[in-house]
């Protein structure tokens, strides 16, 4: 069975984005974004959310980005081969090729693909990594913890939910980012002892 993974950029305080909705907060950085290309090599399928399936359909739609340089040629050949899913209730069409649209975010369907993929998952996005968090269905979450605080925003990790992590690997970069590659294990409830 493929694993499910939630891999995003975070602040030290936990924000994936700023109180004004932004995340480019965090600067540029080649050690950092070869890591990623390299991660995200051996992913079959990306999961997105609207907004950051948005963000990153440049990757294909936009070939002067692809240009700038040999790593991000390489970023978008890899962003390019893998299949993606657009959970969105808005968006009317994609703009990417093997992509797919779906309405609303079934648990069910998720775990037939984890059952039937035959290279790993990531799912990116907050809110659509809370969804799958609480059904139990991501196996590890792999956290860009950059070295700013941003004093509030959207949380990287769902709130509410009670779960637990055991650290698998970590990796320190030369700018004071740290990757930190954790096992998720379903949720007991929520913080309240109800459960989700």
């Amino acid at each position: 069975m493929a694993k499910l993974i939630y891999v995003t950029n975070v602040s030290l305080d936990g924000y994936i984005e700023d109180e004004s909705g932004a995340f480019a907060w965090f600067p540029p950085d080649d050690e950092v974004f070869t890591f990623t290309t390299d991660l995200l090599r051996s992913v079959g399928t990306f999961l997105y959310g609207r907004r950051l399936y948005e963000s990153m359909a440049v990757w294909e739609t936009d070939a002067a980005l692809a240009a700038q340089s040999g790593l991000m040629a390489d970023f978008a050949s890899v962003w390019q081969s893998a299949n993606k899913v657009v959970y969105s209730t808005t968006l009317t069409e994609v703009s990417t090729a093997a992509t797919s649209l779906e309405r609303r975010f079934d648990p069910a369907a998720v775990h037939q693909m984890k059952a039937t993929a035959g290279s790993d998952i990531t799912i990116g996005g907050a809110n659509l990594a809370a969804q799958a968090m609480q059904a139990g269905l991501v196996d590890e979450c792999q956290l860009f913890v950059w070295p700013t605080a941003v004093g509030g925003g959207k949380p990287g990790l769902p709130t509410g939910v009670r779960a637990d992590f055991a650290l698998l690997d970590e990796r320190r970069f030369r700018n004071g980012v740290v990757h930190l590659r954790y096992s998720y294990h379903r949720p007991h409830g929520s913080l309240d002892g109800r459960t989700p």
